[in-house]
């Protein structure tokens, strides 16, 4: 094993280890003296630590043990032994531990104990580990069915939360949904990253000049397809490039400006992108440097 490998699986371990301390940290110190939940297996063992007096450790393991058996013959062998090691980590932090409680506002309690939990659970997922079964369930689920992760997931805790309302109160099951909420969208954010780029496609007769418009005004990259039209079988073709760009949202609107204002009949195609890496895409940070190299680069992200 080289350098290199030794310190990315230093990165992803170190990583992992803060995801467990932060989890921990808002089960501990937020959700647990509470009695409030989040979803999924830490979910279901928040509840059942309700009614029953076992160390919240041990139902951790014990409810996590046949998904983490389910994930040996769904997902990668490595995911598996990392959500292990993970799921150990955040029951023996729990266990030994002694967080104190911050606050007795149940708002914020939900609020912050969901910042937490979801903030650990998309750094450990953003390093190959799994912190909680019920993705392991909706990837197994989807494989056999056909049924998206995100469906599986969300009945998951649909029933899970029916069941706190019967169980505990009405009250409990709303704060618990908030903090669902919460951690959900934090972990998004933090596997996705705080940035939120887009894709467009642009279809014009006015190609030339859109193109050096956003290169000069936008300052992002830009990638050129070749393209024909035309109309029924026999109909008039034409050739023509096609301009595909990725941008931050923020500056989605004015790219429809620059784009209206030279062609009010170009066809624009506006779709979410999950991840992007390398090309032309920091021109927030030095748009004079990033000009200069779309103009030298237009072709390439």
């Amino acid at each position: 094993m080289n350098l290199k490998n030794v310190k990315t699986y230093f990165s992803e371990y170190f990583q992992i280890f803060v995801g467990i301390v932060l989890t921990s940290l808002g089960l501990k110190a937020f959700l647990l003296p509470n009695g409030f939940l989040d979803g999924g297996v830490t979910g279901i063992a928040l509840l059942v630590r309700t009614q029953v007096d076992i160390n919240m450790s041990y139902l951790l393991i014990l409810f996590s043990i046949p998904f983490l058996i389910l994930g040996y013959f769904t997902v990668a062998k490595r995911i598996v032994i990392k959500s292990v090691i993970s799921i150990l980590g955040v029951a023996l932090f729990i266990h030994f531990e002694n967080f104190q409680t911050i606050t007795d506002d149940k708002l914020l309690i939900s609020i912050f104990g969901g910042l937490l939990v979801g903030s650990g659970i998309g750094t450990a997922i953003r390093n190959g580990s799994v912190l909680d079964g019920s993705e392991i369930l909706g990837i197994y689920l989807n494989d056999k069915f056909g049924i998206s992760i995100g469906k599986i997931v969300m009945l998951f805790n649909i029933i899970l939360f029916t069941a706190t309302a019967f169980v505990e109160t009405i009250e409990i099951a709303l704060y618990s949904i908030l903090t669902y909420i919460i951690a959900a969208k934090v972990t998004d954010t933090v596997i996705e990253g705080f940035e939120d780029f887009i894709g467009v496609t642009i279809v014009s007769k006015n190609n030339a000049v859109i193109k050096k418009a956003i290169l000069e005004e936008l300052g992002v990259g830009l990638t050129i397809y070749k393209g024909s039209s035309g109309f029924g079988n026999n109909g008039k073709v034409e050739d023509f490039d096609i301009i595909h760009s990725i941008i931050n949202r923020i500056d989605i609107k004015k790219m429809y400006r620059i784009v209206q204002e030279l062609d009010e009949n170009a066809f624009i195609v506006e779709f979410d992108v999950n991840s992007v890496k390398g090309g032309v895409l920091r021109h927030y940070i030095n748009k004079k440097k990033n000009r200069k190299l779309a103009s030298l680069k237009n072709r390439k992200h």
